[in-house]
């Protein structure tokens, strides 16, 4: 009986119910925008992120570089003058440690030791300075800066540095070429920055290779230098063979090229040494717990999460993230409340205009209890109906978002303990240190829809249909078989 009447009412109906029906589905609809847009932004500020760090890392743990004084000396390149009608080109490399004060690579086990560390791995960031070319008439001497921005040649005065990076002039003839090079733990490939690139040519690291001769490039650094698979790279005399190219999955790579950290740490004269912790907590959860725990156990570390770093995004992924989770949210709350507000009120109105059918019921026999539960049933019955309404309208107004996928901007500024840029992308996670100390990405928007947001709207919509019988029900429950009679008269 209770069905066969739910069905006969909601047909007669139709109009009312719609009106019902729509509102909530209005509701609906904007939460599951908001919602999905909200994980699109962090979706995307996510993938800027895992840009600067790599994938899988929580927080880094670093050492501030500490400040260069003016008056120290800096590091100079010799060559010896061949005459002035030699053509032989000679070449000298500086390969410096980039960014942060060195680790003791026991540290890394210090700190994977640590409560709620689930993984660790540690990297060396590299800069290299490569000065190549022909040098006549008496020695010449190139006084260089940490981050290569200081050319003069010797012997005659005069030179000057062209828009490429080449020097003329003055008894010599060279280019000066600066690039990033970061030794990575290949017996540990979940973590660090080059996770945040994909193999598109050839093959990465194998585990046995701690100690190999052997290079990943970055996919411009090599279409810049135009290198193969095969190809040979000498870094301070030493040739690695290119075996892959990397393509960054957002943004710009961590570094230009990648070699075993035990050839990093060579090349720079750093034997045991890192400059950065990559560190993976065993609860996403507990990251700040782990944070405080490793600062307070293991002095003199910077240790820098992914929600520092993401204070540090500008730019209008920035701004509309904050107006999505703020602005967004509370206006899905406002709407949400009204439309629960006006299908209570028009469910109670449309209870006050069947006084006489629900009277006569009570006449008939119907307890208020059962007249109570037909209304209800009406109600929850039109919730879901604007359920259905509110997904099918949230996620075509998801798939639109998805379809245009607006272009936002973020910019990503160094954080502090980084000279330079800080880590990886210039963002002061740690890692290979850029040359600027920020840097903007560009990053298309999406709007995924989770499970986790159907089954909300779902609950949405019978919490509404609840809301709305509970008017009418409490409307229903006062009526009187007098009420019919009246009513009649």
């Amino acid at each position: 009986m209770f069905f066969t009447y739910l069905r006969r009412e909601l047909r007669r109906r139709r109009k009312a119910a719609l009106v019902v029906a729509s509102g909530l589905a209005l509701g609906i609809a904007l939460v599951i925008v908001v919602s999905s847009v909200s994980s699109g932004m962090e979706k995307a500020q996510g993938k800027v992120l895992q840009s600067l760090y790599g994938l899988g890392t929580d927080m880094t743990v670093t050492k501030a570089a500490q400040a260069q004084s003016s008056t120290g000396e800096r590091p100079r390149f010799q060559f010896d003058a061949r005459g002035s009608d030699s053509d032989e080109e000679q070449s000298s490399d500086r390969v410096m440690v980039q960014g942060f004060q060195t680790l003791a690579t026991s540290t890394v086990s210090k700190v994977g030791d640590q409560k709620g560390v689930s993984d660790v791995v540690g990297g060396l960031s590299l800069q290299v300075v490569k000065v190549s070319g022909q040098f006549r008439q008496g020695q010449f001497q190139q006084d260089q800066q940490s981050g290569g921005s200081n050319q003069q040649g010797g012997g005659r005065p005069g030179a000057q540095q062209s828009p490429e990076g080449r020097v003329e002039g003055g008894g010599a003839d060279f280019d000066v070429n600066n690039y990033s090079v970061y030794g990575t733990d290949v017996t540990k490939p979940a973590l660090g920055p080059l996770t945040s690139s994909k193999i598109t040519s050839g093959r990465t690291f194998k585990s046995s290779e701690t100690n190999a001769k052997v290079v990943v490039a970055d996919k411009s650094y090599a279409k810049e230098k135009k290198l193969v698979l095969g190809d040979t790279v000498t870094i301070k005399s030493v040739k690695y063979k290119v075996i892959g190219i990397a393509t960054p999955d957002s943004g710009d790579a961590a570094a230009n090229l990648y070699i075993p950290l035990k050839q990093a740490q060579t090349l720079s004269d750093s034997k045991n040494k890192v400059t950065t912790i990559y560190v993976k907590a065993s609860d996403s959860q507990q990251i700040s717990a782990v944070k405080s725990t490793i600062q307070k156990n293991i002095s003199g570390t910077t240790v820098t999460t992914s929600a520092d770093l993401a204070d540090t995004v500008s730019g209008s992924l920035s701004t509309a993230s904050d107006l999505a989770s703020n602005v967004g949210k509370w206006l899905s709350i406002a709407v949400l409340v009204a439309a629960f507000l006006v299908a209570g009120l028009l469910t109670s109105s449309a209870v006050s205009r069947r006084v006489r059918e629900f009277g006569t019921l009570k006449a008939l026999g119907w307890k208020s209890g059962r007249v109570t539960r037909q209304v209800v049933g009406e109600a929850v019955v039109n919730g879901l109906v604007g359920g259905a309404l509110g997904i099918a309208l949230g996620l075509g107004g998801a798939y639109v978002v998805t379809a245009i996928s607006p272009t936002l901007q973020a910019e990503v500024g160094s954080t502090g303990g980084a000279v330079g840029g800080g880590g990886p992308g210039g963002g002061g996670m740690g890692g290979p240190a850029r040359q600027t100390a920020s840097k903007a990405l560009d990053v298309a928007l999406t709007a995924p829809v989770a499970l986790s947001t159907i089954a909300l709207a779902v609950g949405l919509a019978v919490t509404g249909g609840l809301i709305a019988g509970a008017f009418g029900g409490w409307r229903a429950s006062r009526l009187r078989p007098a009420d019919a009679l009246r009513r009649v008269e």
